[in-house]
């Protein structure tokens, strides 16, 4: 069996790739990058899918038990809609959490046009049907990400904006999901390290007893190109500005022949984690973490 990662936290699926082009319901070049949730037992992957023009849209794949026998939409489900100019090169990269006080279901996601990448909002309450809420924040952002609860009455979105060239993780507020401020920097680039010239949010943060499990993606850029791997932080309960821990070292990388390992998607089955994620932007792999073993591992570390 070839193996897509290495990692000291995660086991990485015997199937791997759980989904490519070749499995694809209709033509697609790369399938990747996946938001995920689970509703009534069934795993739901909102997939990144870029077509021969290199433009992405969203379409749904569905699972029993969230690895194989997978049943994807015979058309696409969410494609750039010309009512928004910021869709115009395409949507990509979705994140999904249940926003518990509106009881409805918030996708963020990247949408591209010639102003440059932004973070948009799109509601549903089944998957059928959906209602966009347009720009969140201004270009060039992304890799947003909501809470699922609020805090003092605001939501939380965590994003990644490009400002005089950095690269750092914000944390900003809002009481409406529509103007939002309280802008600042909460996981920032290490220099030196293997994240040390981007970070960004991987899927939406995790509740835990002992803080926000954060999990994201960094980029060391190196002579054979940009190196993408995964690592993780905790934030406070009630104060998510407040990053309790963050580990030093990478927690799943690249096997040989991979230069890119991209988390969208979390499923938490008991203490199970079910990591989503893409595999040099071509295709998308799953690996398997304890919850417990990964706290421990970040509260010692």
């Amino acid at each position: 069996m070839r193996k897509f990662t290495k990692s000291i936290l995660f086991k990485e699926y015997e199937g791997n790739p759980i989904l490519s082009p070749e499995k694809w319901s209709y033509s697609a070049v790369s399938v990747f990058n996946p938001g995920a949730i689970e509703i009534n037992g069934e795993a739901i992957l909102l997939v990144r899918v870029e077509d021969y023009r290199g433009f992405s849209h969203l379409t749904i794949a569905k699972s029993k038990d969230g690895m194989s026998n997978w049943n994807i939409d015979k058309n696409p489900t969410l494609i750039p809609d010309p009512k928004f100019q910021e869709e115009m090169w395409g949507i990509e990269d979705p994140r999904i959490v249940f926003i518990k006080d509106m009881k409805e279901y918030a996708i963020t996601y990247t949408s591209f046009s010639a102003g440059g990448p932004t973070i948009s909002l799109i509601l549903t309450k089944d998957f059928k049907n959906f209602t966009r809420y347009g720009v969140l924040v201004p270009p060039e952002d992304k890799d947003g990400a909501l809470f699922p609860i609020t805090f003092k009455g605001r939501y939380a979105l965590i994003h990644r904006p490009i400002i005089r060239g950095e690269a750092h993780i914000w944390i900003s507020f809002s009481p409406d999901l529509k103007y939002w401020g309280e802008h600042q920097i909460l996981i920032p680039v290490r220099p030196g390290l293997w994240d040390c010239h981007r970070v960004g949010i991987g899927p939406p943060p995790i509740e835990t007893k002992e803080g926000w499990l954060i999990i994201y993606h960094g980029v060391r850029f190196t002579a054979t190109g940009a190196l993408y791997r995964v690592g993780c932080a905790l934030l406070d309960l009630e104060d998510p500005t407040k990053v309790i821990k963050r580990a030093n070292e990478w927690i799943i990388g690249p096997a040989e022949g991979i230069n890119v390992i991209f988390p969208t998607g979390i499923i938490l089955k008991d203490d199970t984690i079910y990591l989503y994620y893409g595999i040099n932007d071509s295709t998308i792999g799953l690996s398997f973490g304890n919850i417990k073993e990964i706290l421990d591992y970040l509260l010692n570390h």
